[in-house]
């Protein structure tokens, strides 16, 4: 019986000092992944300063250096706000020996790539002693080319994309498929043209006129920005504002551009400062996740996309 007893109180024993280790055990991982979580969060904090951050280098001679890249629109990274605001930042930095805008973008909102040319030549009046470049990537077409018009001079890969200088309207169209369905549109208003180019509606001779003429008013602004921005530099022909486009090479050629480069090659063999400081404004993982999801949710059903510059 004794014998007994000193089996249970030691099976008591093993079970109390095996649950302990557990617990230790389970502690130990809890403080680890507590550990990890709060090292990722500083390290994400680093990451977004360094982000809008210029850095240490700009208290030393440096090329600015704003990137441009993606569709130009209100809700976008290449938002005339995020642009005009880095832009700002870059000239007025004492150390700042030339603005640099790195272009990768097909183009986007007219209203967008307006606002920030005229920042650009505001600017560029405001600091006559600081030159500025655009630098051409992969694609500079349409608003992102009516952007890149506003600088000093345009460099471009040899296979770089350049040009479309034209505006569009994109719209879907369903009346064959609501009819098809059985479904009736309803649409009330107090304006004969307050339903302009319903997509739900067959389309009217008078509104599509409409519409193609505010797409010429627009085009003709764009086409005095490339004008008043290449002067005599241009060589006109038929088709140059057709809305086509053509490899950098092919784009030194007709003037669009002035000549071969890249951010290192303008920074160190035309604005004579090796130093490259960023300040182009991003925003935070989320945002751009919320507002991308946004905007390609209402483009998903053909609504919101109004004119576009490419």
């Amino acid at each position: 019986m004794a014998e007994g007893e000193q089996h249970w109180e030691r099976r008591v024993i093993e079970k109390l000092a095996t649950d302990a280790l557990k617990e230790q055990r389970r502690a130990r991982r809890w403080g680890i992944f507590f550990k990890l979580l709060a090292f990722a969060y500083v390290t994400f904090l680093i990451v977004m300063l360094m982000d809008f951050w210029p850095g240490a280098d700009a208290a030393a001679r440096h090329t600015a250096l704003v990137e441009i890249e993606g569709v130009i629109e209100s809700k976008g990274g290449a938002s005339a706000d995020n642009i005009t605001g880095a832009l700002q930042n870059a000239y007025k930095d004492k150390n700042t020996q030339g603005v640099v805008l790195r272009i990768n973008s097909p183009g986007g909102s007219p209203v967008q790539a307006g606002i920030i040319y005229d920042e650009i030549r505001r600017l560029r009046a405001k600091y006559p002693d600081i030159p500025t470049y655009a630098v051409v990537e992969d694609v500079c077409a349409s608003g992102g080319y009516y952007i890149a018009a506003a600088a000093d001079k345009i460099f471009v890969d040899k296979a770089s994309i350049v040009g479309s200088i034209g505006v569009r309207m994109d719209q879907f169209g369903f009346v064959e498929a609501i009819d098809k369905l059985g479904i009736t549109r309803r649409s009330i208003t107090s304006g004969e043209n307050k339903a302009f180019l319903d997509p739900f509606l067959p389309l009217e001779s008078k509104q599509v006129a409409h519409a193609k003429d505010m797409l010429d008013q627009i085009h003709r602004q764009f086409i005095d920005v490339v004008k008043k921005g290449r002067g005599n530099r241009l060589k006109e022909t038929p088709e140059l504002f057709s809305g086509l486009f053509w490899t950098g090479e092919k784009s030194i050629e007709l003037g669009l551009a002035d000549a071969l480069g890249s951010l290192d090659t303008v920074a160190r063999d035309v604005v004579k400062a090796e130093i490259i400081v960023d300040y182009t404004q991003k925003a935070n993982l989320a945002e751009r996740l919320a507002k991308r999801f946004g905007a390609e949710a209402v483009r998903a059903i053909g609504l919101g996309e109004g004119f576009t510059l490419r």
